[in-house]
């Protein structure tokens, strides 16, 4: 009897831009992807939903899954990473719009640099309740942490933030 090793993948912030072309190329290269999504009064899944495949279609088994979480709710992020057992975690999630995080720096701060936190933890936790020490985590970065230190920039320039959203992306590099 075979065993499978098809990896498994979980993406927060899948619904964005560089989450869709991170899933679009995971399950070419043969993986499970779950992505958490928050729920919210307009679900905006247009960049994703030619990937889905409905769990109740018994033709074809879905290989990308949307569960409900969210970065400011730490139970939320444990209990998928214990039920979905990722061996890849993609952090992506963000509250992204510069000029929004002006206007709410301690949600963009929650969300950016706790939520990633909050995100660690989970993994850290499930780490040690499971002995999975494997699992790989990718921190999305941004061109803003740099600020107005100009290009090229590379792993030695300093970060140079501007905003509040530059700054708790910065704090969750760090």
């Amino acid at each position: 009897m075979m065993t499978s090793t098809r990896k498994v993948a979980l993406i927060t912030g899948i619904t964005g831009q560089d989450g869709s072309y991170l899933t679009e190329l995971l399950l070419t290269k043969g993986y499970e992807v779950n992505g958490l999504i928050r729920r919210s009064s307009n679900i905006n899944t247009q960049r994703i939903n030619h990937m889905y495949i409905d769990p109740h279609n018994v033709h074809k088994a879905p290989r990308m899954k949307l569960h409900y979480a969210d970065l400011t709710d730490a139970s939320s992020l444990r209990r998928w990473i214990d039920i979905i057992c990722p061996d890849e975690i993609y952090n992506l999630a963000a509250q992204s719009h510069v000029s929004v995080s002006f206007e709410i720096p301690d949600y963009t701060a929650d969300v950016v640099a706790t939520g990633s936190l909050r995100l660690l933890e989970a993994l850290r936790s499930h780490i040690v309740a499971t002995g999975r020490s494997h699992v790989k985590y990718y921190q999305a970065g941004s061109s803003e942490m740099f600020g107005s230190t100009p290009p090229p920039q590379s792993e030695d320039t300093p970060f140079h933030p501007r905003s509040p959203y530059a700054a708790s992306k910065v704090a969750a590099h760090w």
